[in-house]
């Protein structure tokens, strides 16, 4: 009979190189790979995991998105303070008092942007002193640079409307220098819906937007 070989002789050597009769092996289980349970719990905390991710990243994404139009709307409202100190109003023409009904439909939770894009591009010109197909007015100024992420364009190149960091069109209006009972402003309205959707109208919806009044 093979002379058994003592725990202490197995001491330093690696399992897989240890003899077979040792007796300090005997009774040991080997796993060769995973259990099921095991597999489950890894996939169940990489899961848990990502969805945490996710998530955060959601919300710095739609942080960032806030801060920069906020940021936009501030600069364009300062650029809007230069205009009227060169031209005596704020841009404005015959189209723009006409988009508080747009102003009062988008409080209310209508998502439609075209109603006020027109006033959203005659901003654009007039801050710009560039034409819709982006070449100069002739003895116009500029007041604001718009930089390419800020603006809507068609197939042609053409600017469409100034574009929030959302992808809506930022919003317009002098309404109320003419009628005080509309606009929200005493000055001009300049806002960004946010991100607003197309679900019914609730006071949430009227949080989102970001404005300068």
């Amino acid at each position: 009979m093979t002379k058994e070989i003592s725990r202490r002789s197995c001491r330093g050597v690696r399992r897989g190189e240890r003899p077979t009769n040792c007796f300090c092996c005997r009774g040991e289980r080997r796993y060769n790979a995973f259990t099921l349970i095991e597999l489950i719990v890894v996939v169940t905390v990489i899961t848990i995991l990502a969805g945490l991710v996710l998530s955060t990243v959601g919300y710095a994404r739609k942080k960032g998105a806030r801060a920069r139009a906020e940021t936009e709307i501030a600069a364009m409202s300062a650029a809007c303070e230069s205009y009227k100190a060169d031209n005596g109003v704020y841009p404005r023409d015959n189209p723009t008092p006409g988009y508080t009904d747009a102003l009062d439909a988008q409080q209310n939770g209508d998502p439609t942007q075209s109603a006020y894009q027109n006033a959203s591009l005659y901003l654009f010109t007039q801050l710009s002193g560039l034409n819709q197909n982006q070449t100069p007015i002739t003895g116009a100024r500029s007041y604001f640079s718009f930089k390419p992420q800020m603006l809507s364009t068609d197939t042609n190149g053409n600017v469409t409307a100034i574009k929030d960091p959302v992808g809506n069109s930022y919003g317009y209006s002098t309404a109320n220098q003419s009628d005080a009972t509309k606009g929200y402003n005493p000055t001009f309205d300049l806002w960004s819906t946010a991100g607003l959707t197309t679900s019914p109208p609730t006071a949430a919806i009227t949080q989102q937007w970001i404005k300068n009044w």
